[in-house]
């Protein structure tokens, strides 16, 4: 029985990817560690909870104690655990430092410890390490010019990651998605966001001009790159995950107006965010050599996503009462 420990598993790409695991092989043992912050959610993991062979620890990747008990016998460790949203970050710097870099120590070194058994550690890291790039797309090989709090922590995590393959031989792979989206999205996140603002008839936010360009991979296009990465990546190297689906944010912002049935009355705009990235592209040829290829572009995508939300309300209405009230009132006042 092959033993993984997934991290940040009850978010969302981590939990998608945990029901991926069970898609795929039948002869595992999963354990998930989160500490259910704000986007960590049981709800996510409703599916698989009650599965002999599931075992969810509620904790902190930077709990040094707690991983080291975790981390025995393991065979594959995905890292999802991390702080991720940028506006968050730029208030709250710390928080970001300590789990996206010492959590990710803290992992590494128990991991190390645990070498004998294990066989792939697995950093999930983001396309925003590179920053932003004008025209063409950026390789596993680019420069990372992280240009807010949260990708530079994400940058300290990834290199640090890389280190423990360069100086212990530990079998360290590391992923760079582009902006995932799908069921289970937090919905402060933007395509969840104004799905659930339209659904009550509330206007939309787009930051400046809404020309900031972006490259969108539905999650299960994501989990199925990061599990080929598992099967056939070589330790010590870099993969994008991007769904090669390049548009700008107020084109998919009248995407989602169209799916929803709203005009573009409901847009509002607002302040650009500060050090706000232009454009993400990723260039994937390195992962598909691997086998893999996306399988949703963003027409099939979104309308997955906005039929999911619609039908799961009860899902998303409890989380909102949790989340930063400018998001539906107040960014356009």
């Amino acid at each position: 029985m092959r033993k993984y420990l997934v991290t940040g598993g009850a978010g969302f790409i981590g939990s998608n990817f945990v029901k991926y695991l069970y898609e795929k092989e039948k002869d595992i043992h999963v354990t998930v560690l989160d500490k259910l912050t704000y986007s960590g959610n049981m709800d996510n993991l409703a599916d698989v909870i009650d599965r002999e062979d599931f075992e969810f620890v509620k904790g902190d990747i930077c709990d040094s104690n707690l991983v080291e008990t975790l981390m025995e016998g393991i065979h594959v460790v995905v890292n999802f655990a991390a702080e991720v949203a940028v506006d968050r970050s730029i208030g709250n710097t710390q928080d970001f430092l300590m789990t996206d870099v010492i959590g990710v120590y803290v992992l590494l070194e128990h991991a190390l410890k645990n070498r004998e058994t294990l066989e792939k550690f697995i950093q999930i890291s983001t396309d925003e390490v590179y920053g932003q790039i004008q025209e063409g797309s950026f390789y596993e090989t680019s420069e990372l010019k992280p240009r807010n709090p949260y990708s530079a922590s994400k940058t300290g995590g990834d290199r640090l990651a890389y280190s423990y393959f360069a100086t212990y031989g530990l079998p360290v792979c590391i992923t760079r998605a582009s902006n995932t989206y799908g069921p289970f999205a937090y919905p402060e996140k933007v395509i969840p966001l104004f799905i659930t603002n339209l659904y009550e008839g509330i206007p939309v936010p787009v930051f400046g001009d809404g020309s900031q360009i972006r490259d969108w991979l539905y999650v299960k296009d994501h989990c199925s790159g990061i599990y080929q990465v598992i099967k056939e990546g070589r330790s010590g190297e870099v993969y994008n995950v991007g769904g090669a689906q390049e548009v700008t944010n107020l084109d998919l912002t009248k995407r989602i107006l169209t799916l929803m049935g709203k005009d573009e009355s409901l847009i509002r705009y607002v302040n650009d965010r500060p050090g706000h990235d232009l454009r993400y592209s990723l260039n994937t040829d390195k992962l598909r050599a691997l086998g893999w290829q996306p399988q949703f572009d963003i027409t099939s995508g979104l309308s997955k996503t906005v039929d999911w939300y619609v039908n799961h309300v009860e899902y998303w209405k409890k989380l909102r009462d949790g989340m930063d009230q400018r998001y539906f009132k107040g960014f356009w006042n």
